[in-house]
């Protein structure tokens, strides 16, 4: 079941892909929080949308809201991609136990071993005030993300 608008993100700590432990709470009360959930590093779609929250990523940090991404992938395929494609954002690894965090945001597709896209916006106090899930190849439209972020203000 997804996490839903109203209720507490759950908490976590995950690796980064310079393998330094990022945990949700250490965020509260300072910055708001847009989790972005995708399948793969590396894939299309995923490496169509989070390249343009790289060219967009002023609208979130004048907003004062971190974008963290998570997948499944290991550190090292992150690492890389992120070295590729200049994402100066945080990419988390999920790795293991695998998909323990995309499980208890609800986007875990346990068939195919993969997070789902989910998107969720958390404000300063740990509470979810957007929640997007889209399904495998189903690319999402970022304008609303946008518009959920302005609306924190």
């Amino acid at each position: 079941m997804a996490v839903e608008v109203g209720s507490k993100a759950p908490d976590f700590t995950l690796n980064d892909y310079n393998k330094q432990p990022v945990t949700l709470s250490s965020y509260q009360g300072e910055k708001n929080v847009l989790l972005v959930f995708y399948p793969f590093a590396f894939s299309g779609i995923c490496q169509g949308e989070l390249c343009q929250v790289r060219d967009e990523l002023a609208t979130y940090t004048d907003a004062n809201v971190q974008v963290i991404g998570v997948s499944v992938d290991t550190p090292f395929s992150l690492k890389a991609w992120a070295d590729q494609q200049g994402y100066q954002f945080p990419l988390l690894s999920d790795f293991w136990p695998h998909g323990t965090v995309a499980t208890a945001y609800g986007v875990f597709n346990d068939k195919a071993g993969l997070a789902n896209r989910g998107t969720f916006l958390i404000d300063k106090d740990g509470v979810v005030r957007y929640a997007e899930i889209n399904q495998p190849g189903e690319a999402r439209d970022q304008e609303a993300w946008k518009k959920a972020v302005a609306d924190l203000a």
